[in-house]
């Protein structure tokens, strides 16, 4: 569908949850998958200078991510409250990582059946991070692997001698840098202390104290695997989380139909792969017969739009678009060329909802 076809949605639903709705998705497409960035923030305000009052009564972000910036939902939160009395957060599939951060900022949580939340322990890079030898990418540090690399050798070994645990962090600052050790420790307490500002702009030091450490240590470090997932019962009886008891049908159906168009839209179903779309270009099938050499010859290229992430509502739609073209620099042997990449363009676009039709 178009934006146009999705305002119908995106109005249903602010009927359903009498709010307005700013919807904000990242792809999950395979192997494009993108990311929670600062760039949003700015986005988002262009989004919220549109509500027809500030404050609205009740603003809804209709989320889906995998993660990104750890300081953005704290951002996003803090301006978000500056225009709504209420916040709530729709999540129709993923919001993992930092858009589970996001979510904690809601004074309600709705999950559809298919919802998923996750951990806060977040993935450290930097400049001192491991190289992986065959990609030759940084390679990302998870915050509660280094702690449960210690736990192990504590706890599970049962080295407890001094000398013995100094030469374990001796092995370890052999494979990773000292300094990127250090880092790790940074980013523990700033996920900590950004999860802790964000759930107090709804909550109580005084009386939900408890609460909210108990909410912070589980999602940080007692689920222990980055990737597990939240479903909407675990996040409300076992986490304490704001997370609505009951969802009427239609706005579970409109939800769900909302998010299936951003599906496609962000083709998150297909994985993405440059080398189909080179041999598509060159006319040939991927799977040579017996005895046939490579035929694509050098030079044929392919190009392509590649959306990334979306901030829509019911007056805007924004859209993060990367231009890209992919080249056969070599021929190669095998039916395995070399491909070059290059960005033509990206960056956020812009289209305004239609104007109203005249009443008679």
């Amino acid at each position: 569908m178009s934006y146009e076809d999705r305002l119908k949605l995106i109005e249903e639903i602010e009927t359903l949850r009498q709010s307005k709705v700013i919807c904000y998705l990242t792809s999950l497409r395979p192997n494009l998958g993108a990311a929670i960035a600062d760039d949003a923030v700015r986005v988002f305000f262009d989004h919220l200078l549109l509500l027809p009052s500030r404050p609205v009564k009740q603003l809804d972000v209709f989320l889906c991510s995998n993660g990104g910036s750890g300081v953005v939902p704290w951002r996003l939160i803090s301006l978000i409250r500056e225009f709504a009395e209420k916040v709530g957060v729709i999540i129709p599939c993923r919001a993992y990582s930092a858009a589970t951060m996001l979510a904690l900022g809601a004074d309600e949580i709705v999950m559809h059946p298919f919802a998923e939340m996750g951990p806060i322990d977040p993935t450290v890079s930097n400049d001192f991070n491991p190289v992986d030898a065959q990609t030759h990418q940084r390679v990302g540090i998870s915050v509660e692997d280094v702690k449960a690399y210690v736990g192990f050798i504590k706890e599970t070994v049962g080295i407890r001698h001094e000398d013995e645990l100094v030469k374990a962090i001796e092995i370890l600052a052999q494979k990773v840098h000292p300094l990127a050790l250090g880092n790790v420790e940074r980013f523990i307490a700033q996920s900590r202390l950004i999860a802790r500002k964000i759930l107090l702009t709804h909550m109580s030091e005084e009386t939900d104290q408890h609460k909210i450490d108990e909410t912070i240590e589980t999602l940080a470090s007692k689920l222990y695997f980055h990737g597990h997932p939240i479903n909407r019962k675990e996040a409300r009886l076992e986490l304490g989380l704001k997370v609505a008891e009951t969802v009427p049908p239609a706005l579970e159906t409109a939800t769900w139909k909302l998010y299936l168009d951003f599906e496609e839209e962000l083709k998150n179903k297909q994985t993405f792969d440059p080398m189909v779309d080179i041999f598509n270009a060159a006319g040939v099938p991927q799977t040579p017969q017996p005895g046939q050499a490579s035929i694509i010859a050098a030079g044929t290229m392919t190009e392509d739009d590649y959306k990334y992430a979306f901030v829509e509502s019911s007056r805007l739609s924004s859209v993060f678009v990367l231009k890209r073209r992919f080249v056969v620099a070599a021929s190669g042997q095998q039916f395995e060329p070399l491909i070059r990449a290059e960005t033509l363009s990206q960056g956020w676009s812009h289209q305004q909802a239609p104007a109203p039709a005249p009443t008679a």
